[in-house]
């Protein structure tokens, strides 16, 4: 058996959502964005000019551009062509041989293409996190929510939230970012992780939820001043200096003016003069807490 050619269908639509067990909230310094199996071999299944196919690439490319303008991580996955027989094994029995060495059918399609700060993941069975170093990654980065989007929404999109559920990961599954065989198989992924596993959400909500002001604490400074370093927080002592890791005047004040949008009374010199995660700490989360009373 091989993948079937699949007809257009209306996305979900937020009437449609089924009601989900959980109120968790996406929370962008705890998240990623997983974008999944986003390649040409799997989309040219579906029929030309698909309309669904047209809306899934738009709700995920503007999902991926709220996501990186928080800071978020984008991981993609991607399956490898002309995989060996030992390595493809069992799936070889219920979708054939997958895909060869034809690299426009392999890439991830041309509107997302990823960027030299996303992690791309090669992909050799239906969840993401099996045989990668995904689960480690986020541990490591102190990341404990994943969102999900592509394709195909009840195989390698809702298995992977079962895995990340199973490894008390927060999954998320963005209804109308999401794509599958039939409408039928669509809402049957989305009722399985509503039940079982997942918050399924739309992409209008995902996007109030990213936009809202996250809490000041501790962990979302080292978060943001990593982010902007490009590093992992866990290669920040709270006692370095931030400037000898490579934080210059410019992102410096990015990150004033970030935090007096949210206002907070701090200006350049109070950081410039005690420039430790540990200052910071102690100077910005007083000032938060009395803009919140």
């Amino acid at each position: 058996m091989s993948i079937p050619k699949i007809l257009s269908y209306p996305m979900p639509t937020k009437n449609e959502l089924p009601a989900g067990k959980v109120s968790w909230k996406a929370d962008p310094n705890r998240a990623v964005l997983l974008i999944h199996d986003m390649q040409q071999y799997f989309l040219d299944f579906y029929e030309n000019d698909s309309q669904l196919i047209t809306q899934l690439v738009d709700n995920i490319s503007t999902i991926k551009q709220k996501c990186t303008e928080q800071g978020m991580p984008v991981i993609y996955t991607a399956q490898p062509g002309n995989q060996k027989a030992e390595d493809r094994a069992l799936l070889t029995d219920f979708w054939g041989p997958g895909l060869d060495d034809n690299t426009e059918q392999t890439k991830i399609i041309a509107r997302l293409t990823p960027t030299d700060q996303d992690i791309v993941q090669t992909k050799w069975r239906y969840s993401a996190f099996k045989k990668s170093n995904l689960l480690e990654w986020m541990k490591e980065n102190g990341k404990d929510q994943i969102i999900i989007c592509g394709v195909y929404a009840h195989i390698g999109c809702i298995v992977t939230a079962v895995e990340a559920f199973m490894n008390d990961i927060q999954p998320f599954i963005v209804a109308d970012a999401m794509a599958d065989f039939s409408q039928a198989h669509h809402h049957e992924a989305l009722i399985y992780g509503a039940e079982r596993c997942a918050r399924p959400l739309m992409m209008s909500q995902l996007l109030d939820e990213l936009s809202l002001e996250q809490k000041l604490s501790a962990k979302s400074i080292k978060n943001k001043v990593a982010d902007l370093l490009d590093v992992s927080p866990q290669l920040l002592s709270d006692k370095e200096n931030l400037v000898d890791s490579g934080l210059d005047s410019i992102r410096m004040m990015m990150l004033v003016e970030d935090w007096r949008s949210q206002g907070i009374d701090i200006n350049f010199m109070e950081l410039a003069e005690a420039p430790t995660l540990e200052e910071w700490y102690s100077r910005l989360i007083p000032k938060y807490e009395q803009v919140q009373q």
